[in-house]
């Protein structure tokens, strides 16, 4: 045993990383009108950009259907009569015709990319505003790539059914319709011997879509698979290397990887075989078309124009169908994203404000626990009955073995998680009757693995005070004990700190998020010790930049250094989730509980 930090990880029994599996499901509804109605909010603030979209649909859509017509015209009359004059104003019109449709496609596409850049957009920033919303519960239970996942892949296969696809539904759907109307117009039974491939065409969508519908899905699923072990064998990579199991990992992505592999395989390859068979069947109507059109045109039933304009019908016939199946297989995906991304949405935050939340004010620093137990699972209780009060300006040491509960008690200080039963006051205040933003805004964070963001390291400094000045960083900086360190590197405070920081050492990191605690001047602390893994010229630096950030402010420290517990103003000895023992150091040592065999364990048998 010793004096050290239990993780929530911890207290609920192991890593979360351990867990295999993400969840996914492959069933699922083939069209979710609900699911749709939901995400086409995120059209609705484009709609003026959408609706020009539209009206350019429409006029492509119109001019498809009448240039075939104007072919026929011009076949039949001016072409069969000997007209010139004819035949060069309906050449002008068929050109016009094709230059409105270059322009129109041409506005369409635009548009429809341009509103689908931005419903894309901001569905990734609400969910990333969700997710900072979501309590530390969430993220300690799902798996990181998968939640990136969701943000990266589905957002984007969701925004082509939402942009482009349903347009093209509303305008794939206008164009068959007005080809039917136009064939049967033209010649009935030319247009029913067309049709009679269309039962052919209904079978083989049928077996399409039967298949599509768990094949789309599981890709869905797969992928999320991918990116989850991609992710969290990136973050563990040195964990990998340390115990030389790159092979063992590499072998555990390849199998994720090869379900992925497989998954798409089985849905690209369906699309494979459809698409064929709707071109096949439209050989097949233009071979229907070629030659009872053209017994027709010699029995004189028929005119050559219209026997043209049949063939050109048919082409554009199976054009839609063609891309409505296409649609069909990215609506499939689609669904499948937007039930996840709407199921993440969904996510209650398990720490909320209330609605009539008010914000706490100034802060003078009393924490007092009454009465609170806590679970992490409905049916694993790790604190009990946890009473306790701290005076502000007090300092607090909590010390205990490894999962006793010491980091749960101070994630409930902090609001991260909420309390099972009893009530944490704050001056008072119970924590859930005040908004988490202000209640956080006057605490500051230490924590044993201090993390440092990607940036410079000013930018580090002030992520607390994000409007803080250079001198300010500075000074902050100066009391920290690491300006000189900074002011050495050839950038200085311009530096920037790699991916995991890993141009710093731990006991510049620590330094370094000292002095961002420092510039926040945070009312209540919440501080792990940690200088377990520095050197002793660190180690001094680090404990003297403690002293200053903990003068004359309530904190309350996870105690690994025995300078720090010696000179707390209060000591609280944690076992099995309960406090058994409370009091000064020299009294805790008299009373030769739990805290004296601690202390005989790991201090007295250290000096000897």
């Amino acid at each position: 045993m010793g004096f050290s930090i239990g993780t929530a990880g911890g207290d609920m029994g192991g890593p979360r990383g351990a867990i295999r599996g993400y969840g996914d499901k492959v069933e699922g509804s083939t069209f979710n009108l609900k699911v749709v109605l939901r995400l086409l909010k995120f059209i609705r603030p484009y709609w003026r950009q959408m609706a020009v979209a539209f009206v350019a649909m429409i006029i492509s859509s119109g001019l498809t259907l009448l240039i075939p017509y104007f072919i026929k015209v011009a076949i039949d009359q001016p072409i069969t009569n000997g007209d010139l004059d004819g035949l060069n104003q309906i050449t002008l019109v068929i050109l016009a015709s094709f230059a409105l449709l270059y322009v129109t496609s041409v506005l369409q596409s635009y548009w429809l990319s341009w509103v689908g850049q931005r419903a894309l957009a901001d569905l990734r920033g609400e969910l990333f505003r969700h997710l900072q919303r979501l309590s530390l519960g969430y993220h300690d239970k799902n798996i990181i790539g998968v939640t990136i996942s969701r943000v990266i892949s589905d957002v984007a296969v969701i925004n082509q059914l939402l942009s482009e696809g349903l347009i093209m539904l509303i305008g794939d759907t206008l164009l068959l319709g007005g080809i039917i109307v136009i064939m049967l117009s033209m010649s009935v039974e030319l247009a029913l011997l067309t049709f009679s491939v269309l039962p052919l065409m209904v079978i083989a969508t049928a077996i399409f879509a039967r298949h599509a519908k768990v094949a789309f899905r599981k890709t869905r699923a797969r992928i999320a698979a991918v990116v989850g072990d991609l992710a969290e064998n990136l973050s563990g990579m040195r964990v990998i290397q340390a115990f030389a199991q790159e092979d063992t990992s590499l072998e555990r992505f390849d199998e994720a990887n090869r379900a992925n592999r497989d998954a798409n395989i089985e849905a690209v390859s369906l699309s494979f075989v459809f698409l064929p068979t709707v071109e096949f069947l439209g050989m097949l109507a233009t071979g229907i078309v070629l030659w009872f059109g053209g017994l027709a045109i010699v029995d004189g039933s028929l005119t050559l124009g219209v026997v043209v304009a049949f063939l050109a019908y048919v082409t554009r016939f199976f054009q839609p169908i063609q891309e409505l199946s296409q649609l069909y297989t990215t609506m499939q995906a689609a669904m499948a994203g937007g039930e996840r991304v709407l199921n993440l949405l969904d996510t209650v935050p398990e720490v909320a404000d209330k609605p009539d939340a008010q914000a706490i004010p100034p802060l003078e620093g009393r924490v007092e626990m009454r009465d609170v137990s806590f679970a992490y699972k409905d049916d694993v209780e790790v604190l009990h009955d946890i009473n306790m009060v701290i005076e502000p300006g007090q300092t607090v040491a909590l010390v205990g073995p490894t999962g006793a509960g010491k980091s749960s008690i101070a994630n409930l200080i902090a609001r991260f998680y909420e309390v099972t039963d009893g009530a944490v006051l704050i001056d008072g205040h119970d924590v859930r009757d005040v908004t988490q933003h202000s209640l956080r805004q006057q605490m500051g964070l230490v924590s044993q693995d201090p993390f440092l963001f990607y940036g410079t390291i000013a930018d580090n400094i002030r992520f607390g005070q994000p409007d803080a000045d250079d001198d300010a960083v500075e000074a902050a900086a100066r009391l920290a004990n690491v300006h000189e360190f900074v002011e050495s590197l050839p950038e200085q405070y311009e530096t920037r700190v790699l991916e995991d920081a890993a141009n710093l050492s731990v006991g510049q990191r620590q330094l370094i998020s000292i002095a961002r605690a420092v510039l926040a001047d945070p009312r209540i602390l919440i501080m792990d010790e940690a200088t377990s893994s520095v050197d002793m010229v660190t180690e001094a630096l680090i404990q003297d930049a403690l002293d200053q950030l903990l003068h004359d402010r309530t904190a309350i420290v996870i105690a690994h250094r025995l300078s720090t517990i010696i000179n707390a103003d209060l000591i609280c000895v944690i076992q099995d989730g309960r406090i058994i023992e409370q009091g000064k150091h020299q009294d805790l040592l008299a009373n030769e509980g739990l805290y004296y065999q601690l202390y005989q364990r790991q201090f007295v048998n250290a000096m000897n």
